[in-house]
């Protein structure tokens, strides 16, 4: 099951199990959703249910110059993808009772909605004392994509997982995806869940039971994605993938690797990662985001904090995105985006062999 179809499915049978559910965003309606992950559902639930929200797009004549007269017809092509809009009105939905699925196209555009995030959705129930519940879910890609430069490839984990008062999920596999989007749409609380677009089209296996209408993966619980006795390593979303890739090559070496998959960026479950430092002595963080103020520097200080800090046996290593922009070259883009090598080399930095 890829982990599009994942997502598909466990919208349609939210959507089926409780009629307040209803999904909002660019695309997701008529034409099935920029990623297709909505496939199907408008045309089975009907315009109250999955909602197309408008793309605003601007057509500005570039201003004349002598080598460009201004009868020529060229024309510049700019986007204004009002955000604002349509998650102030999921937002207001759930206020009122309703439990809105607001799709970002991407994470990068949710920048012009975040005040609805974080200031309207994640902020009401404390500053009412508990009275007004926000159930909502702001979902969409998150992260690097592949060749859409600085201004799509941005990772929000660190930004969102931030701020109390949000639910912030990264799903790895398809289980993930599947079991996180509908706890979080059952979920009282605000959640952002961080997808990737890469991942859309990776099949995962899933067991029957994971496939089944009331299988949830709960918020806030990490996942052992591979046992190991040498290193833990710490990730989430696409480079869990990466760090087990790391674990296959480093254990025909003789090193073992702990490999735990987060899932839940907030609450995070410390509890796990802890184990398994107490276990194995190092520890190795991965991430695509930025190294200042990431995930990988929250789970070392709260690894320096707790009592695992006094099992380890060596200083703990992050694996990071570049602290640049991201490049539109893809041997820029490669370079800025954590490797299977690059996590190699971490583990051995650890272990100092």
């Amino acid at each position: 099951v890829t982990v599009r179809d994942a997502l598909n499915q466990a919208l349609d049978e939210e959507l089926e199990r409780d009629e307040r559910v209803f999904l909002l965003g660019e695309e997701v309606a008529q034409y099935d959703g920029a990623y297709k992950i909505s496939r199907g559902l408008w045309k089975k639930y009907g315009d109250k249910r999955v909602i197309d929200t408008p793309i605003s797009e601007v057509w500005l004549p570039p201003s004349p110059t002598p080598a460009t007269p201004s009868s020529a017809p060229a024309l510049t092509l700019g986007f204004l993808l009002f955000q604002m809009g349509f998650t102030g009105i999921a937002v207001g939905a759930a206020m009122a009772g309703l439990r809105p699925v607001c799709e970002f196209m991407t994470f990068n555009f949710s920048m012009q909605a975040i005040d609805q995030v974080i200031n309207s959705a994640a902020k009401t129930c404390y500053m009412s004392a508990g009275s007004i519940a926000v159930p909502i879910v702001f979902r969409g890609p998150n992260g690097a994509s592949a060749g859409v430069a600085a201004q799509h490839s941005q990772c929000f984990a660190a930004w969102y997982g931030h701020c109390p008062g949000l639910k912030v999920v990264s799903p790895w596999s398809s289980e993930d995806a599947r079991g996180l989007l509908k706890a979080s749409i059952r979920d009282d609380n605000p959640v952002v869940m961080l997808e990737n677009e890469l991942l859309y089209g990776v099949p995962f296996e899933m067991s029957e039971q994971a496939q089944s209408k009331d299988f949830v993966v709960p918020i806030g619980k990490a996942k052992i994605e591979r046992q190991g006795t040498h290193v833990t390593l710490v990730s989430h979303s696409r480079p869990v993938g990466h760090c087990l890739e790391a674990a296959a090559v480093l254990a025909k070496e003789g090193v073992e690797c702990e490999v735990i998959n987060l899932r839940t960026i907030r609450p995070m479950d410390i509890e796990t990662v802890e184990a398994s430092v107490v276990k194995t002595n190092h520890l190795v963080t991965i991430e695509g985001g930025w190294p200042q103020f990431g995930v990988g520097a929250e789970i070392c200080a709260r690894i320096m904090e707790g009592s695992a800090f006094n099992y380890l046996d060596a200083p703990a290593v992050r694996v990071t995105g570049a602290d640049v922009p991201m490049p539109y070259a893809k041997n820029l883009e490669d370079n800025c985006i954590p490797q299977v090598k690059d996590i190699i080399f971490a583990v051995k930095k650890a272990l100092n062999i």
